[in-house]
């Protein structure tokens, strides 16, 4: 008979609102890939000024033979290539078709337009990367341009 390893990933993604049930049930709301930073008036910058990340990447995870404790990485990868210092999150596992729910509040900030990438490891497996491109729509209105 096979080995059911594991664990492995269900789903992740980004997401602007999370909802969490009395029950513990999850909703996913505005699950997104893509945001749009925007500069408007006479002098808008040429190059984009750095961009506020506020979103909840969710991550699912399902046991299969794992168990216990174990560490899951998420380290975001500029465009440039640049990889950043990863945030380290403990899932603990149950075994079997058992679930676990990771939510990471992602606070940073984005210096530049692009696809952004953020690898997700396991005990040091990868397991999965998620995009997030950032498109810079810069806006010169008429004015002052001093």
């Amino acid at each position: 008979m096979a080995s059911d390893r594991g664990p492995y990933i269900a789903t992740a993604v980004f997401c602007e609102t999370l909802l969490t049930e009395a029950s513990g049930v999850l909703t996913l709301v505005r699950i997104v890939d893509r945001m749009t930073s925007t500069a408007v008036g006479p002098n808008a910058p040429e190059e984009m000024p750095p961009t506020r990340l506020n979103w909840t990447l969710v991550i699912a995870l399902k046991s299969g033979d794992a168990r216990g404790s174990h560490p899951v990485k998420i380290t975001p990868q500029l465009p440039s290539g640049e990889t950043l210092r990863p945030v380290i999150l403990s899932a603990h596992f149950e075994g079997g078709n058992k679930g676990v729910n990771l939510l990471s509040q992602l606070d940073m900030q984005l210096p530049m337009p692009g696809i952004y990438w953020f690898h997700i490891h396991v005990d040091d497996q990868f397991m999965t990367k998620v995009p997030l491109e950032v498109i810079y729509s810069r806006i010169v209105t008429p004015g002052d341009q001093r």
